[in-house]
């Protein structure tokens, strides 16, 4: 099972024919096991890593740390409940450190993103306090670098 999952998530387009072939199994076998896989939640998605520098869609990342007061009864979880229901809200972080989440957040520009913490985030209850930083450039992201030759890019089906 760890070998189809380093797989996919080196290139979560490989069909099971092409899984089979890699493991040395059957179609069918993979099929099974990656429908099992999906049934536990193990895998919970499948995504397209995507350079929006290279489209004419405008927009701005920013990584926002947050603290917060526990909420009596809910702890962390009744906050970070509230806040990754935040339809900008990319990903969100239970964190060890001076902050407590840390929140990804995509918007149309720095003003949507700086309107965002202002009258979303920081009015969440239990939210003490924000430090917003901008993604300026991406250099590698889940494992794949950007703005490198096509060559680099391609996949590897090591274990």
């Amino acid at each position: 099972m760890q070998s189809i999952l380093k797989l996919l998530k080196n290139d979560g387009r490989l069909d099971a024919r092409r899984l089979a072939v890699i493991l040395g199994t059957t179609e069918d076998d993979v099929a099974a096991k990656i429908k099992q896989l999906e049934k536990d939640h193990i895998i919970i998605g499948y995504t397209a890593l995507i350079d929006w520098e290279k489209t004419s869609e405008e927009m701005v990342t920013a990584l926002i740390e947050v603290q917060v007061t526990p909420q009596r009864g809910e702890g962390f979880e009744g906050i970070a409940e509230r806040i990754y229901q935040f339809d900008e809200v990319e990903s969100l972080y239970l964190m060890s450190g001076g902050y407590d989440f840390a929140v990804t957040i995509v918007g149309k520009s720095m003003k949507d993103v700086a309107q965002f913490v202002a009258t979303k985030l920081s009015t969440v209850d239990g939210v003490r306090g924000t430090a917003t930083h901008f993604i300026l450039k991406k250099y590698k992201e889940s494992g794949v670098l950007f703005d490198v030759q096509e060559l680099k890019q391609e996949p590897s089906y090591q274990l």
